[in-house]
């Protein structure tokens, strides 16, 4: 499969569209993982600190992105993560992963004896959904209270410059992107999660809270030296509110129908908001990168968008790819990046 980056030597007059993924990686090895990364999305596409959830409960998500919190730690307890302003073991440990995972990508790029220079990836688990998944001392959803959603944003927003800088350190005078990633919003706005005795749902959070909750930690990372903030948005989450809350990308899942189910998407295009769209399925399927990528000219074209807005796009698996197997993991990564390259070729061609 045709790589993007020789695609770009050979013709600098190609549109400018990159890949990545998302961030959960299989395996527990931080140096494979970001070796593999490093090589798989090399420049022009945008490697990444890797999410490792299978070396246990301290690299999961949730906890990885409390480790980041400033004056707050979450240590479990037999409902979940609870929140606290005492540090435990949960939480120090939590925190040495990160530590330990941020002087790996030091490590592996400072070995590299090439001249990528293309920014480097770091997600986070955004201030709703990290809401939603930690716990007060009675063992309910931080959620709930309005006091404590805020003090968790407040502290998301306070502990997110360091971890910023920490990255771009590690990766060596290279812009460094943060993706925001807030899997629950869809349910948090509707107020479809469940308290802790099940018996009802928790009231929903307003959005203008949301928007301002988002738009703070968007801020802070712009404000520590991000290049690009991404947030993703789950399915039934109006896309417009990544470009309200100020974020400079959007990742959704690219719509399965016609060019009127993508004319919200467009929209955003016209705009400025760049697409970061989730094409490609995990495992990756039998489509080929040139099939998809002429699918998807053909709905670009048919939305009125000119090629040159490719360069607002970068394409995505349209789910984590934890689960897969080394073989599986390195046919949707190739997928990733030659589908980018298809598509910058296609519409070189039309």
């Amino acid at each position: 499969m045709t790589g993007a980056s020789s695609l770009r030597r050979a013709d600098p007059d190609l549109p400018h569209v990159v890949g990545t993924a998302l961030g959960a990686m299989p395996g527990t090895d931080a140096v494979e993982s970001v070796t593999l990364l490093r090589g798989e999305l090399g420049a022009p596409h945008l490697s990444f600190l890797p999410v490792l959830p299978a070396r246990g409960p301290a690299a999961e998500p949730v906890a990885r992105t409390a480790a980041v919190l400033d004056e707050l730690h979450a240590d479990r307890q037999p409902h979940g993560l609870r929140v606290s302003g005492v540090p435990g073991k949960d939480s120090r440990a939590a925190r040495a992963l990160l530590a330990s995972d941020v002087n790996v990508l030091a490590d592996v790029i400072g070995a590299e004896s090439g001249t990528d220079d293309a920014p480097v990836k770091t997600q986070l688990v955004g201030p709703l959904t990290l809401s939603a998944r930690l716990h007060l001392h009675a063992g309910e959803r931080a959620l709930k209270d309005h006091g404590a959603r805020r003090d968790i944003a407040d502290s998301l927003a306070s502990g997110v410059a360091e971890h910023v800088r920490a990255v771009r350190e590690a990766a060596a005078g290279r812009d460094v992107v943060v993706q925001l990633d807030e899997p629950d919003l869809a349910r948090v706005l509707a107020g479809e999660l469940p308290t802790m005795s099940g018996y009802r749902t928790l009231r929903a959070v307003p959005v203008p809270e949301a928007r301002g909750s988002l738009a703070a930690v968007v801020e802070a990372c712009r404000a520590a030296g991000a290049a690009t903030v991404a947030l993703r948005l789950p399915d039934g989450v109006d896309p417009r509110l990544a470009q309200e809350a100020g974020a400079d990308a959007v990742q959704v899942t690219a719509p399965a129908g016609s060019a009127r189910d993508w004319e919200p998407l467009a929209a955003l295009v016209e705009q400025g908001l760049r697409l970061w769209l989730g094409l490609v399925p995990v495992p990756a399927g039998r489509e080929s990168a040139r099939s998809r990528a002429e699918r998807i000219w053909g709905l670009w074209r048919d939305l009125g968008l000119p090629a040159a807005a490719l360069d607002l796009v970068v394409v995505t698996p349209r789910e984590e790819l934890d689960a897969l197997g080394p073989a599986e993991l390195r046919t949707v990564l190739e997928h990733v990046t030659g589908t980018a390259a298809a598509l910058a070729r296609t519409a070189a061609e039309a």
